[in-house]
């Protein structure tokens, strides 16, 4: 500074001795990029995910394979406690709850003693007119054959007898081998049953517990949002077990009633064929239907058979345009194209078990799905808030009561 504060006159810088300014080093293109194309290094970056994920499921598939009798034994356990946990809370209102259970097993084991014996009764009466009429049927469909438009020798369906009946006589040490093989079958199938009403008892009579204590393994902070998708998962599993029992019996009561009006033998072992195949969505249906057309055939003749097979496109239509929207729209939300798919999968995978898990199976795995993506889309803004007043308050009364999820609905 000057001495009246002036600011002292600048020097004049000497030509040449300023110091030239030299631009930064330009940052080089790193050697892991170079040359590949931003889409391909995004579609690398999936394609080992969606590798990593598939090898993933291949595993869980076949560790699940391994253990069949024990998974089979919950997922039919969990249907047997998505039927009767209805009944089992209404009679719970007035008993206590393990005799509410009690009692419910008891009515269901009455009810299916029930429809067995019927049928068991019904095949032994009509059994000696049933050969008879068999009998009759092969004949009039041998007679049948050798006209318009098929023109085969007359006896083809004799032949046939005769050597279905040879290849029994030759190959009967194998048939033996099968049917031993059938009976361990039998006895995997007798232990499942067990194991699966055993773990439905205690679903039944304490499934909120298990759930509670099963919730409170997860981490404080992922409680809330699992516990949503847990719920989520129930309702819609609950939803698809109820919703394809009322399909399957509206199914075998239409068709009860179409094979008594035609006058087809076995009306009622039919009907409870076609109820525990329409158990499988698309497929089971016309499955049972052509056994059904087979027995019309054998003892009403050729008419009466394509009057059923007939059946089949309008029961088809019945329960793909009408039961199955009215009945599942409200738990189930999955395309008709998703559906076959998944039922083709599982039949691919699993066989007939793989066929009938694969639909509930995909709609809980997509129901637990949108309920995660839907509360992390609304969870970023919140993620760092404090919990609420009344949350010390919320959790004091999922202890007391940890059988009741938002609503006071129950959740076990």
């Amino acid at each position: 500074m000057g001495v009246n504060g002036a600011r002292p006159p600048r020097r004049p810088t000497p030509l040449g001795s300023r110091r030239p300014r030299v631009a930064p080093p330009r940052a080089l293109p790193s050697a892991s990029g170079d040359g590949v194309p931003p889409g391909l290094r995004t579609a690398a970056g999936y394609a080992w995910r969606l590798v990593l994920l598939g090898v993933t499921a291949y595993l869980v598939v076949t560790v699940l394979a391994q253990l069949e009798v024990p998974v089979v034994a919950v997922f039919v356990a969990l249907v047997i406690t998505s039927v009767l946990r209805p009944l089992v809370d209404l009679i719970a209102r007035v008993l206590p709850r393990s005799l509410a259970v009690l009692l419910a097993f008891v009515c269901a084991a009455v009810v299916m003693g029930g429809v067995l014996a019927l049928v068991g009764t019904t095949v032994a009466d009509e059994w000696s007119r049933l050969g008879a009429e068999l009998r009759g049927g092969l004949g009039r469909i041998d007679h049948w054959l050798t006209g318009a438009p098929f023109h085969l020798r007359p006896g083809t369906v004799t032949d046939l007898r005769a050597k279905i009946g040879e290849w029994i006589t030759a190959h009967r040490s194998a048939l033996v081998n099968t049917a031993l093989s059938g009976a361990s079958r039998a006895v995997e199938f007798v232990t499942g049953l067990a194991l699966a009403v055993f773990c439905s008892v205690f679903f039944l009579h304490s499934g909120h517990r298990m759930w509670s204590w099963a919730q409170h393994q997860l981490p404080g902070r992922a409680q809330p949002v699992w516990a949503r998708a847990g719920r989520s998962a129930w309702r819609t599993f609950a939803g698809y077990t109820r919703g394809v029992l009322i399909v399957a019996a509206v199914n075998a009561v239409l068709v009860g009633i179409a094979l008594a009006v035609l006058r087809v033998p076995l009306v009622l072992p039919l009907m409870v064929l076609e109820f525990v195949a329409a158990l499988v969505p698309l497929i089971g249906s016309p499955i049972a239907l052509a056994v059904a057309a087979l027995v019309a055939l054998a003892a009403r003749g050729p008419v009466v058979a394509l009057l059923v097979l007939a059946l089949i496109v309008v029961i088809g239509q019945i329960e793909g345009h009408l039961l199955h929207p009215l009945v599942m729209s409200w738990s189930v939300r999955i395309h008709p194209v998703a559906v076959a798919l998944s039922v083709i999968g599982g039949a691919v995978l699993a066989g007939v078990l793989g066929a009938v898990v694969a639909v509930p199976v995909v709609s809980v795995a997509w129901a637990v799905v949108g309920e995660l993506r839907d509360r992390s889309a609304a969870g970023p803004s919140r993620a760092g808030a404090p919990p609420p007043r009344d949350e010390p308050r919320r959790r004091q009364d999922e202890r007391r009561h940890p059988h009741q999820g938002e609503g006071g609905q129950d959740v076990g």
